[in-house]
C-alpha cells in the first residue's frame, strides 16, 4: 500500500499551484493509494497565514478542510511518539515542523514527498 505524508509545501502546491510540483512527486501523488497530511502542516498553514506570510483564498479552517477532503486524504495525528522521535533526531534541520514530519514518517514508515534537501538528510525516505 503507497501511503505518501505530504510535506507542507507540497500539500499547498498540489492544491493551489500545481505547476511547483516535482515530475517524480505528481506521478507518485496520481498512483498512490493514500496521501497522508499531518497535524504539523495543519498547524504550520494556521500559523503562517496568520503572521501574513501564506495567502489562501479563505481562513485555513476552511480552506485545509475543503482541499484534505476533496484529496481524500488521511489525517495523522501528533502523538507523544513523534515529539520524542523529533527531539532524538540529529540537528540537521532546524524547522521544527520538519522535524516533526521527520518523526512521524520514520514512526510510521511513510515516505514524505518534499523538495526540502534538508529533509532529504535525515534516514527517511523521500521524493521530489
Amino acid at each position: 500500500m503507497t501511503r505518501l505524508l505530504l510535506d507542507t509545501c507540497t500539500f499547498v502546491w498540489l492544491v493551489a499551484e500545481p505547476r511547483k510540483l516535482g515530475r517524480a512527486a505528481k506521478k507518485a501523488i496520481d498512483a498512490a493509494e493514500t496521501l497522508v497530511l499531518s497535524d504539523v502542516t495543519a498547524l504550520e498553514v494556521c500559523l503562517k497565514w496568520r503572521a501574513g506570510k501564506l495567502r489562501l483564498p479563505e481562513p485555513p479552517r476552511r480552506w485545509i478542510t475543503e482541499q484534505a477532503e476533496a484529496w481524500h486524504v488521511e489525517w495523522l495525528s501528533l502523538r507523544q511518539e513523534h515529539m520524542f522521535r523529533a527531539s532524538e533526531l540529529e540537528p540537521i534541520h532546524a524547522d521544527p515542523y520538519d522535524r516533526l514530519l521527520v518523526a512521524q514518517a520514520l514512526s510510521e514508515n511513510l515516505r514524505i514527498v518534499t523538495p526540502d534537501e534538508g529533509i532529504a538528510r535525515y534516514p527517511v525516505s523521500t521524493l521530489w
